[in-house]
């Protein structure tokens, strides 16, 4: 049996394997944010919330292992250990899970989105 090479990790590529995957594990509240000529931290920005520490955890766990399968990229990783907020850099997205106690708390989303789109989700 032929393995397939990985896909060509193309920002717009890695953005829909991230969101599908984060769909496929009932993530909450999910939010991408384009970045494209706003930050050179990279092209997209995607924000969600799992319901508990250890949900947190096993999506970012997953996300991790999918993209490495689908793009032979390794994601860095930070904050699995506590579950409270996990940030996963991907290169050109970089996605973060929160509780939704933690997300409240730092609201990103008023960071990144424009005004009125931020405004929207209070």
């Amino acid at each position: 049996m032929l393995m397939q090479p990985p896909q060509d990790a193309t920002s717009d590529a890695l953005l829909a394997q991230i969101l599908k995957s984060l769909d496929d594990d009932k993530a909450e509240d999910i939010v991408q944010i384009d970045l494209r000529g706003k930050s050179a931290i990279g092209d997209h920005m995607v924000i969600c919330s799992g319901r508990s520490s250890r949900q947190v955890a096993a999506i970012s766990e997953k996300l991790v292992e999918r993209i490495k399968s689908a793009f032979g990229l390794t994601a860095k990783i930070e904050g699995k250990e506590t579950g409270d907020w996990v940030l996963i850099d991907t290169g050109d997205v970089i996605v973060h899970v929160f509780r939704p106690e933690v997300r409240e708390f730092y609201q990103l989303e008023k960071m990144w989105l424009p005004a009125e789109a931020a405004a929207s989700r209070a």
